[in-house]
């Protein structure tokens, strides 16, 4: 592949070097298109696995399944990997594939117009303008920190972290820690880092479902089965697709037809039981909500950590935050050393999709445009208005089973689009709004049947609702989203020579 670092324009510009924006470069490239840069601003690949570095940090869905179906791994020493092989991942993938010469880190991209007379999108980053004729946009979701709304949040006189930019300069040892959330980090977090603390106070304002982790070392002789007997790999593989395909897209999206949500749930309050000993903790740590409201989680200790004498579980609300520590709603101040925010990420607001300001060539923004309408797509792809432009993880097309399984929809849907325009030997590409309209009606035609209409979802305090009481997410089986994402038709687009 040429070396693309010194020109100012390229074919197509890629925002993320995560797993989405390789795994579509090797779509990409695979198709025959070369001529491609990669922006990101981080210090090397892998995206939320190179941010996210804390203490435990892991996959919580099967190895087997969080990896290229084209670039399956035999050496994962763990069912499910801690993120330091998933980084090692990222960095043998451009290195497989040659990546390297397209990638430029160190790179924020600080907004986007399109020009409709050259066909062409300008891009503003800090290392540069460049322009492209396509526009991809790879960020994932969990990348972008979601700080607190709480007063005082900047006066505190010890150290503060978010999980996602982790001081490993800080120690933890002999020290008192405060950890603020309770989501699917925190789960990960705190059994790791209790053990070294002098005391650890977590702050929960919304208890989260936790199920047994099938988790276990695979060992020489496991990883030797995977890399040299024919077809253990590919039963693994199947074995674990079908395990987290049963665990959330059937059960959350077919809901009314496959209620087996509710058998989990029992599951999962016999497993409280059996971990947490005091009952007043147990109770506390017990959601009120369905379970699939909110992002379960995995962790064969997690719950059994509230059992140690130097950990104590919060649930009165954070009122404020002091130089010394926090203040709760019921007048306790709990002093601190370390403060950890483990708050999630900016995923449905405003300016996490994109993280930069994007305009169509009649000054529209798309996060204005989304912010007025609601979220809305052609298969969480392309949006009308807004031509020579994709998103790899865009709303309403990630159904909920493994990430890379998108990504490769999504580069597959891309590369059918650009494929097709090249062939036409077209300049713009942009889905039709009666296409966008069909597919947003047929998604939403589903809703019914999710688990996300269950009243007492009102209480979860879910991610994965917008502020209008949306879920986006793609509502249908893996293998439906996969044959749609390669076999739409592509009339859906309107192909056009640059005006």
């Amino acid at each position: 592949m040429p070396d693309v670092s010194a020109r100012p324009h390229h074919e197509i510009v890629i925002v993320g070097a995560g797993f989405s924006g390789l795994g579509t470069a090797i779509a990409l490239a695979k198709a025959g298109f070369d001529d491609v840069l990669i922006v990101d601003d981080g210090d090397g690949p892998g995206g939320t696995w190179q941010w996210n570095t804390y203490p435990g940090v892991a996959v919580d869905i099967p190895s087997f399944s969080y990896q290229f179906s084209f670039a399956q791994r035999s050496t994962w020493s763990r069912s499910y990997a801690p993120g330091s092989e998933l980084r090692a991942y990222a960095e043998q993938i451009v290195e497989e594939y040659g990546l390297g010469a397209h990638l430029r880190f160190g790179t924020r991209v600080h907004g986007a117009s399109f020009d409709v007379k050259s066909a062409q999108w300008s891009i503003s980053t800090s290392g540069g303008d460049v322009t492209a004729r396509w526009l991809i946009h790879a960020g994932g979701p969990l990348s972008q920190p979601k700080l607190p709304d709480i007063a005082g949040i900047d006066s505190f006189g010890g150290a503060t972290m978010h999980t996602s930019r982790w001081d490993h300069e800080v120690s933890l040892a002999g020290k008192r820690v405060g950890i603020i959330g309770t989501g699917a980090t925190a789960v990960q977090v705190v059994p790791e880092i209790a053990p070294e603390v002098e005391h650890l106070t977590v702050f929960q304002r919304t208890p989260i479902w936790c199920l047994p982790k099938p988790d276990f070392p695979l060992g020489r002789v496991g990883r030797a089965g995977l890399g040299r007997v024919p077809g253990v790999r590919q039963v693994a593989r199947l074995a674990s697709q079908t395990f987290v395909e049963a665990t959330f897209p059937v059960l959350a999206h077919f809901h009314r037809w496959v209620p087996g949500t509710a058998a989990l749930q029992v599951a999962a309050r016999r497993y409280i039981a059996a971990q947490v000993d005091d009952p007043a903790t147990r109770e506390a740590l017990t959601p009120k909500y369905a379970l699939g409201c909110k992002r379960p989680s995995f962790h064969n200790s997690y719950l059994s950590t509230f059992n140690r004498e130097n950990v104590a579980l919060q649930t009165a609300s954070v009122e404020a935050i002091t130089p010394t520590g926090i203040r709760t709603a019921d007048g306790d101040l709990h002093e601190l050393d370390v403060l950890i925010l483990a708050t999630g990420f900016k995923v449905t607001d405003k300016d996490a999709l994109p993280t930069y300001p994007l305009t169509s060539d009649d000054g529209t923004d798309l996060a204005e445009h989304w912010d007025a309408a609601r979220f809305h797509t052609y298969q969480g792809v392309t949006t009308a208005g807004f031509p020579n432009f994709f998103t790899v993880f865009g709303p309403y097309g990630y159904n909920g089973a493994s990430f890379f399984t998108l990504v490769e929809n999504s580069a597959a849907h891309i590369v059918r689009v650009l494929s097709e325009a090249r062939r036409l030997r077209a300049s713009v590409a942009e889905v039709t709004p009666a296409a966008q309209e069909k597919y947003m009606s047929a998604i939403l035609e589903r809703r019914p049947l999710q688990v996300f209409t269950d009243p007492s979802c009102a209480s979860a305090n879910s991610y994965y609702f917008t502020k209008n009481g949306d879920v986006p997410f793609r509502a249908s089986t893996t293998l439906e989203a996969s044959w749609r994402s390669r076999r739409f038709d592509l009339n859906d687009y309107a192909f056009a020579e640059r005006s």
